[in-house]
């Protein structure tokens, strides 16, 4: 079994331990991101875990879906209208079991596939490992607003590394994609891990680099934090700019929350 499979699993798992004593009702509460509720969540992350569960070994059925999504695109329909449309508008407590059971009964079937299989993605093809840590990625920074909007505090665990890689390995992609230059000095990495344990990835500096939690690292390359409010010490140029613009995620540019928009609702 992958281990990014079974990391996808242990952060579904606590997501669901959060929402499982929800009401209907609950799921219709608006978070601090974009407005979406707790069930615009949890649609989009049902949808795209059956689009990347279903580009194992249905490529008709994958290259059918990310052509109905450009479709709706194009005739102007919301993202999220189309994939309440798609999932028949089901919501609240039906959806959070509909999300539940699927992603349970997916795990296993990344057991024995060839991690380095390319997979028909929206983008370019995606390897089988890099699609499931994408899922992690996605449902780590998603459930963050939800975490945000209960007033819970996530006790995140060393999995995370997932996403840290995923921030640091797009580096180049946030300044490509924003149609600029990309820096040729990759800054340094120092980060804590939830454990205590230090990650310190690409070449060392003193003058160019990031510091801090690796959660609050997280939380800046997908976009649930504003640099400006998290506690990473960002020294030099290249470490300042890509941090104010960093995103781990595909689709246009997008800019980052202003100071004070995401943050734990009390």
């Amino acid at each position: 079994m992958l281990q990014q499979a079974i990391d996808f699993q242990t952060e579904c798992d606590a997501l669901y331990e959060l929402l499982k004593s929800l009401s209907d009702e609950d799921f219709e509460r608006e978070t601090l991101f974009k407005g979406w509720t707790i069930n615009t969540v949890l649609q989009h992350l049902h949808y795209f875990n059956y689009a990347a569960h279903i580009s194992l070994d249905d490529e008709d059925a994958i290259l059918k879906l990310l052509g109905d999504l450009r479709t709706a695109a194009e005739a102007g329909v919301d993202m999220m209208a189309h994939t309440d449309k798609e999932l028949d508008g089901i919501k609240g407590r039906a959806l959070l079991a509909l999300w539940h059971d699927y992603y349970t009964n997916m795990v296993p079937d990344y057991e024995g596939v060839d991690p380095k299989k390319r997979l028909k993605w929206a983008g370019p093809d995606m390897s089988v490992l890099s699609s499931i840590t994408a899922r992690l990625m996605e449902t780590w920074s998603h459930a963050q607003a939800v975490y945000d909007l209960l007033g819970v505090v996530r006790q995140d665990g060393d999995h995370i590394k997932n996403v840290v890689v995923i921030g640091n390995n797009t580096f180049g992609w946030t300044f490509v994609n924003r149609g600029e230059d990309v820096p040729e000095d990759k800054p340094f990495l120092k980060l804590t891990a939830p454990s205590g344990k230090v990650w310190e990835l690409n070449e060392p500096s003193d003058s160019n680099y990031i510091e801090g939690a690796a959660t609050e690292f997280g939380q800046v390359v997908t976009q649930c934090r504003n640099i400006g409010d998290t506690k990473l010490n960002v020294v030099g140029e290249t470490a300042t700019k890509w941090m104010a613009v960093a995103q781990c995620f595909a689709g246009p540019p997008r800019t980052p929350p202003a100071t004070g928009v995401r943050h734990i609702q009390t």
